[in-house]
């Protein structure tokens, strides 16, 4: 459970850094590049002082090596194998996080905050379902009900009244959901497979993709870079690659079903008393309740 935790503190860090950068006129595509930049390069950076990359034997080929795991002949890749699944994952993952970074600011625009970051939370469900129904990761009683306790205060603290008057689920609605779902998700293919000694390698690829296509963007817009930008940037990257890099840690020994409902709902918590303690943010009843709510969901879900 130390890894989730430490995978929700550095997810709430970030939230709270775009709150502090979106106060002011700032660049976000700029940031958001700075941001895929770091990461991909503290990553690297990792690869290359613990050398992942020296000392790999091809011992047999990638495709028997997926086979034997897939059939249950082998508990996972061999390095060779968890270094080309890494890239592999990781890559099309990059393209999903970014994927859904842009439909959450076109949800945002016709939709609002309230809508679009409770479908984009709610793309944990996708992950969860696969957990259950193909790997038979099955939750206790009582941690069923600390997941539904957990996915009620994702509801309660993003909806509202007026964003339910606005629903209406067009694609961008459907495809903020599946490709969120999907970025969370690509955490859980690669760790069921490969070495989680290799998971730089995974993380390497997801921001090198991302970035690359953030960059593109940022270049289109032809918006002005300043210092702030890309030092905020840079303060988002580093814990944006830690929440994966731990969140990958937790799921060998924690359920996936448990572990992204949690992952959620306490990063909400920890955005709204840090908004709070922070930025004097007034905590609503709603999102008291929501907090009240997801401490007891982590309670049941510990025992």
């Amino acid at each position: 459970m130390v890894y989730l935790a430490l995978a929700i503190i550095c997810s709430a860090s970030i939230a709270l850094i775009f709150k502090y950068s979106e106060s002011s006129n700032t660049n976000r595509y700029a940031i958001t590049s700075t941001n895929y930049f770091t990461a991909f390069m503290v990553s690297l950076l990792m690869i290359l002082l613990r050398g992942l990359l020296t000392g790999i034997d091809k011992e047999i080929s990638f495709l028997e090596d997926f086979s034997l795991v897939f059939s249950g002949k082998q508990d996972l890749l061999t390095p060779y194998g968890s270094l080309l699944w890494g890239l592999i994952i990781g890559s099309v993952a990059g393209a999903f996080f970014f994927l859904s970074f842009i439909y959450y600011q076109k949800s945002v625009k016709e939709y609002g905050v309230g809508i679009s970051g409770t479908i984009a939370k709610l793309g944990i469900l996708i992950p969860m379902l696969f957990s259950v129904l193909v790997w038979k990761e099955f939750p206790t009683a009582i941690q069923v009900v600390g997941i539904a306790l957990s996915l009620v205060s994702i509801l309660i603290v993003n909806l509202s009244p007026k964003s339910l008057e606005k629903l209406d689920f067009k694609p961008i609605i459907m495809l903020l959901f599946v490709f969120g779902g999907l970025a969370e998700f690509s955490t859980k293919i690669y760790q069921k497979y490969g070495l989680n000694e290799y998971k730089d390698l995974f993380l390497f690829a997801v921001f090198f993709v991302a970035f690359s296509i953030s960059a593109y963007y940022t270049v289109r817009e032809k918006r002005k870079v300043t210092r702030k930008d890309l030092l905020t940037g840079i303060a988002v990257g580093i814990p944006n690659l830690f929440s994966s890099y731990f969140l990958i840690l937790s799921l060998d020994t924690i359920n996936t079903s448990v572990a992204f409902p949690v992952y959620s709902a306490g990063s909400i918590v920890l955005i709204n008393i840090g908004g709070f303690l922070l930025f004097k943010e007034k905590v609503s009843r709603k999102n008291q309740v929501a907090i009240l709510l997801t401490v007891i969901a982590l309670i049941l879900i510990n025992i």
